[in-house]
Order: C-alpha cells, then sequence, then structure tokens
C-alpha cells in the first residue's frame, strides 16, 4: 500500500520524501521585528500627519522603541528557542530599513548640514555595498560573520540618531521662541546634543568604513575569477 501512495505521488510530480513546509509562526520575536519594519517609514511620515516639535517627539519615541525591540527580539528567540528563518530574514532588513530612513530624515532637519551629510553619506554607502555583497554571495554569506566592530558601529549609530534627533527639537523651539526654560538653557542643551550626536555619527562612519573594508577583504576570494 505504502508504495503504490509513493508510485502515485512521483506520478504527479511530488516527491513522496519531501516534507512540507511549515507555515510561519507569530512569536513574539517575529512580531517585534514586524514592528520595527513598520516603525521604519514611521519616522518620516510622521513629519506628514503632524507638525514640528510634535513630529520630532513621535519620530524619537518610535525610533528609541523600535532600538529597543532590536536588542529584545533576538534574545528572547534564543531563550524561548523560536528562532525562526523569517526572524533571521527580516531581522538585518528592518534594521538597514530604520537606520537609512532616520539617517536620511537627520540630513533633511539639519539643512543638509556637511558635518553631518558626509558620515552619513559613507554609512549609506556601506549599507548598500554589504547588502549588495551578501546578495551576491547567496548561501556563502554566512562567511561574512558580524564583528565586534560591527556590533560598536551599529550601537553608536542607535544612540546618535535620536541624540540629534533631540538636538533638532530644541534648535527649533528656540528659533520659534518655545522656550521651555531660558534662552541659555536651549542654547546650551543644543549645543550639547547637537556636538555629542556629531561624535557619535562620525564615529559610526569610521567605524563604517572600517567594517565596510574587513567584509570585502573576507569576500575576496569569492570574488576573484577562478584561472581557465
Amino acid at each position: 500500500m505504502a508504495s503504490s501512495m509513493a508510485t502515485a505521488e512521483a506520478i504527479q510530480g511530488r516527491d513522496p520524501c519531501a516534507r512540507t513546509p511549515r507555515p510561519m509562526r507569530w512569536t513574539i520575536p517575529n512580531i517585534l521585528t514586524v514592528f520595527r519594519l513598520a516603525a521604519a517609514p514611521g519616522v518620516a511620515l510622521v513629519f506628514v500627519a503632524f507638525d514640528r516639535p510634535l513630529a520630532d517627539w513621535l519620530a524619537i519615541g518610535l525610533f528609541v522603541l523600535a532600538a529597543l525591540t532590536d536588542y529584545v527580539d533576538g534574545r528572547l528567540a534564543r531563550a524561548w528557542g523560536q528562532e525562526s528563518t523569517f526572524g533571521r530574514m527580516l531581522d538585518p532588513i528592518a534594521d538597514k530599513a530604520m537606520v537609512v530612513i532616520a539617517l536620511s530624515m537627520i540630513v533633511g532637519l539639519s539643512g543638509v548640514n556637511p558635518l553631518i551629510l558626509v558620515p552619513v553619506a559613507f554609512i549609506l554607502l556601506r549599507e548598500v555595498f554589504v547588502s549588495g555583497l551578501r546578495e551576491f554571495l547567496g548561501a556563502k554569506a554566512g562567511k561574512l560573520q558580524v564583528t565586534y566592530l560591527a556590533k560598536w558601529k551599529t550601537t553608536a549609530q542607535m544612540v546618535a540618531i535620536p541624540i540629534l534627533l533631540l538636538a533638532s527639537v530644541f534648535e527649533y523651539d528656540r528659533r520659534h521662541g518655545q522656550v521651555w526654560h531660558s534662552y541659555w538653557f536651549h542654547d546650551w542643551m543644543a549645543w550639547a546634543l547637537a556636538n555629542a550626536g556629531l561624535i557619535l555619527i562620525w564615529a559610526a562612519g569610521l567605524l563604517t568604513v572600517m567594517t565596510g573594508y574587513d567584509y570585502l577583504m573576507k569576500a575576496m576570494p569569492f570574488l576573484r575569477d577562478r584561472s581557465r
């Protein structure tokens, strides 16, 4: 009976030994990752739906909340045994979308300040380059392991972005006379936050160049043409 069923499946073009793929489970780690991806365009769209400075505060809140899910989802997946192919695929996409959109907004809010534009340009170049490199390598992309430098780069970005967004709030309020305490306090906070954000975004830009070069060197053995 079993052999006749296998024969029938073979005639119909189905592999009797093939396993039916399991449907994707909506685990908490996967839900957090999907939320992070959805929050990425939200950081920009709040400026369409709301006036400043409310839009700035909503953007900061969305970004910080999304960054926290980036810290939590992977740890929960490993702790609860809920790691999935869907999560491994979507996690880096959500991270890159969140960073690219937030940095683009910061460049716009800064009035295309060269001190912000230069490191952001290198960060965006690296993100596109590494994504393309991983896509080209396909199954061999696993050779490009995340390094400690890459983790430090991500941390610097995640801290710099809300600080620079917060600096733009103080600068906007000061220009429009919406002072909380005093003009001295606003000037000092805007200066302190802007400089702290600049230091961090330049640090992230430097680490971006270093990690991009590191990934390229690791990928070179797979990029050389074979001798005929």
